[in-house]
């Protein structure tokens, strides 16, 4: 069975001053770390590339990236749109930024017909787990309502720029997700210890503790309640007065699903290091890092030719 990845690229980058953060060079020739994302989802079996992206930035993210994708795999490219709302809603006129990643998934729902892997277009996840999610949703015994993430070691996470926000995840003993809290602000203490805000609330965090990454392996069967649960989040932030700020994440979405016996997810976890650019410093770690990987033979020096 074949597979899709989805690509959230239309974030807006507020803490990369710069720049598109998206669209910096790391490798030696130029490539962005969304080409290494698909490099290695093309490695284990993906076949197709859905992009999502803001309209003003199509041309440029043709030119440096999707032009050359399209010569190895089906590219798709669908545009997340302030207005792009279900029928009976409308957005506010003050309303500048997108409505947060769910609704990014759903700009692409007419574009997803198999099962499909959604990534942030700023994060490294390494190959195995790419691996880890295709093997699982594509298998013949997934039943409908079984989903899959991918879990990271929140040690393996963390910027050494700054704070940054983590899913933290909790399991049962057969690796199936319980919850999922949305902790802000997470970083290293000068102590050692590793503190988020959670609810408000700035909490002791284990390093040890599994974080979502935004990678999400996912049937065709979910749309709908990301559908619905997106008409219930327009519906509160309405009644809340919060309708021109509120964004709502993948990891609400999904810990709302779960709770409501929607649907069940299952953990797959991998102690590969996470890189990514949350903070414009962030780029020379991952230059280096993408350095160091390429000289131990684990990348080609030019992705795709």
């Amino acid at each position: 069975m074949s597979a899709s990845l989805v690509i959230l690229a239309a974030g807006l980058g507020a803490r990369f001053k710069d720049g598109i953060k998206q669209l910096t060079p790391v490798g030696k020739n130029g490539e962005l770390l969304i080409e290494y994302s698909v490099y290695d989802a093309l490695s284990v079996g993906f076949d197709e590339v859905i992009f999502i992206i803001r309209k003003e930035i199509e041309q440029q993210f043709k030119e440096l990236i999707g032009d050359k994708i399209s010569k190895k795999t089906k590219v798709t490219y669908c545009y997340q749109s302030v207005s792009d709302l279900p029928s009976g809603y409308s957005a506010p006129e003050n309303r500048t930024k997108p409505w947060g990643t769910v609704h990014a998934v759903l700009s692409a729902a007419d574009f997803i017909h198999r099962p499909f892997l959604i990534i942030n277009a700023d994060d490294f996840y390494g190959k195995t787990a790419y691996k880890n999610v295709f093997e699982y949703i594509t298998s013949p015994d997934r039943k409908s309502g079984e989903q899959c993430m991918s879990g990271f070691v929140l040690k393996n996470t963390l910027s050494s720029r700054g704070a940054v926000t983590r899913g933290i995840c909790s399991a049962d003993t057969s690796d199936n997700l319980t919850s999922v809290t949305e902790t802000y602000r997470t970083s290293r203490h000068p102590d050692g210890i590793v503190r988020g805000e959670q609810n408000g609330i700035v909490t002791d965090i284990d390093d040890e503790s599994v974080a979502s990454m935004n990678m999400w392996g996912c049937g065709q069967d979910i749309i709908p309640l990301f559908r619905q649960c997106f008409e219930k989040f327009l519906d509160n932030a309405k009644n809340n007065n919060t309708i021109e700020t509120a964004e709502y994440a993948l990891p609400i979405a999904v810990d709302e699903l779960i709770k409501a016996g929607q649907i069940s997810v299952k953990v797959l976890k991998t102690n590969d290091r996470w890189f990514g650019m949350t903070y414009k410093e962030d780029c020379y770690d991952v230059i280096d890092a993408f350095s160091d990987m390429i000289a131990r033979g684990e990348y080609p020096e030019q992705l795709f030719d």
